[in-house]
């Protein structure tokens, strides 16, 4: 995804979701204005709103950098002990006091459905434009239903049931019409159809330093494996050792589709330099920042960084930086380069505790202003490997988990999961394998938002309360582990979206 082209230029009927009661999440047409079909003529249009769905995810309320208070800040990885700032909203995420009504939840709901709603556009008009390139409509069609399918994905696993549109709506009928909650079984079918579609898409099997924020076929295998995984873990098991081999063969076909002979020849820092982001071979799929830039610059590395520090950003912080929780600092095991590079302890007369340095761009080109050339990894190599090794556990296959599970050990210089089994204290802390492979994902993918995902995969929600209810909370600053309950599984559906139809939109359990 360039920069420069995700702007749209050319469609500024794209209507964005609305709050206000008497409308859904679904978009409504302003029935004044003139048709979208007159905008979509040529490829070029397609594309350029194809780039605008893409777009869409720099949004601080989809699936960025800036994503963390849905995902990682609800985990046991990240929080925030102030209570009192933005009425105290943000801080209900981490200490499970949610309500329907939080503003910051509905933002994330409406961002994720602008997303959808973009796509859906797209789908609607492109067999209208006469294409000369066949293949080239069929990439961009599965561009459009991969980000679809990546929206939904977010969604069910955060909501559950959750409306599920699949084409533009139109007119106040048409909304009316969808406004309803389809069960999570229907909406992950809808995903897989999207992802199987773009897997057989003509797509590049990964991304070029010419097209970094743009998806692959890499990327495509990923999430399909991704979503098999997680159908297995949380969904009916009917369909469970089933569901696992379709993981398994999809995340192969990512893997096998690497440039780099082993994972050991990557360095760990090389994933996050500013420097190498278009060339390190173990990325997949990123949105791509431009350093520099006020506008497609990221704020990551300044956002993390605590007071009186300077190993992040040359934009000095007056607060506490990125918030790390001391449940994860006690879990990094002695001597482990990955805690070196990802966390640091501010010594501030004001500021003393641990923040977040994995992401940082003090360069001079990033100037004291902050604009970091940090892009945003969605997916990488390691997270695929790690989820082979989840996947060959679940399937019994322990011998080809624990060479997976070493593949990213070895690479961050640690023992092999045998040698660390005889070690007490690692054994003690992580009795299975299952819980090996959950500890090496939390400590090798710290802040990329993945472990509130992890935790849902890994446990039942009865299994989830009991972590976290076993955890000191001395470890969590202000936030009270007291008030997780199995309620907490999903989030609340907002509060404006359930009162268009109690009925239809029916509240989670623990949140009426």
């Amino acid at each position: 995804m360039k920069n420069k082209s995700i702007i749209i230029t050319s469609f500024t009927l794209l209507i964005l979701l609305s709050s206000a009661c008497k409308k859904s999440f679904l978009e409504q047409s302003d029935p004044n204005a003139v048709s979208l079909s007159e905008d979509f003529k040529s490829p070029n249009d397609v594309l350029l709103a194809v780039n605008g769905i893409y777009q869409s995810l720099r949004s601080n309320n989809n699936i960025g950098e800036d994503s963390g208070l849905w995902t990682d800040e609800r985990s046991d990885d990240t929080g925030r002990n102030d209570n009192q700032s933005n009425a105290g909203e943000p801080f209900q995420f981490n200490n499970f006091s949610l309500i329907p009504s939080n503003t910051y939840l509905k933002s994330h709901w409406v961002s994720l459905y602008t997303t959808i709603s973009r796509a859906n556009i797209v789908l609607t008009y492109i067999d209208k434009v006469p294409f000369t390139d066949a293949n080239q409509k069929l990439q961009y069609a599965a561009e459009a239903k991969f980000l679809r399918a990546l929206m939904y994905f977010h969604l069910v696993r955060t909501w559950g049931d959750v409306p599920l549109v699949t084409t533009q709506l139109t007119t106040v009928a048409d909304v009316t019409a969808g406004t309803f909650r389809e069960k999570q079984a229907t909406v992950y079918k809808q995903i897989l159809a999207d992802l199987t579609d773009a897997s057989n898409a003509p797509l590049p099997n990964l991304q070029t330093p010419s097209t970094i924020g743009r998806i692959s076929k890499a990327a495509v295998y990923t999430l399909l494996g991704q979503v098999y995984l997680t159908m297995a873990t949380t969904q009916d098991q009917t369909n469970r050792t089933a569901n696992l081999n379709s993981a398994k063969t999809a995340l192969l076909n990512a893997y096998n589709l690497r440039t780099f002979t082993t994972l050991s020849t990557i360095p760990y820092t090389d994933v996050f330099d500013v420097t190498k982001k278009t060339s390190c071979p173990e990325l997949i799929w990123q949105i791509n920042n431009k350093q520099g830039d006020v506008t497609y610059s990221s704020d990551i590395a300044y956002n993390n960084q605590a007071k009186g520090e300077t190993i992040n950003s040359l934009k000095p912080n007056s607060g506490v930086g990125g918030n790390v929780q001391h449940d994860l600092i006690n879990e990094y095991e002695t001597n482990d380069p990955r805690m070196a590079f990802s966390v640091k302890f501010a010594n501030d007369p004001i500021v003393k505790d641990w923040f977040i340095t994995k992401f940082r761009d003090a360069s001079a080109a990033a100037s004291n202003l902050g604009y970091g050339g940090n892009d945003w990894i969605l997916m990488r190599y390691a997270d695929v490997i790690l989820m082979l090794a989840e996947v060959s556990n679940y399937l019994g296959d322990t011998a080809g988990a624990i060479q997976y599970l070493d593949m990213v050990r070895t690479r961050a210089g640690m023992p092999t999961y045998a040698v660390s089994m005889t070690d007490p204290a690692y054994a003690t802390k992580f009795p299975s394998l299952k819980l090996a492979i959950l500890h090496e994902r939390r400590v090798e993918l710290a802040f990329e938002h993945h472990r509130w995902f992890d935790l849902l995969r890994t446990f039942t929600t009865d299994e989830l309360v009991a972590y976290f209810k076993a955890k000191n909370p001395a470890d969590f600053g202000a936030v009270q582990l007291a008030n997780f309950t199995t309620k907490d599984r999903y989030y609340p559906i907002p509060f404006d979206e359930y009162k268009l139809d109690p009925v239809k939109m029916y509240q989670n359990p623990g949140y009426q």
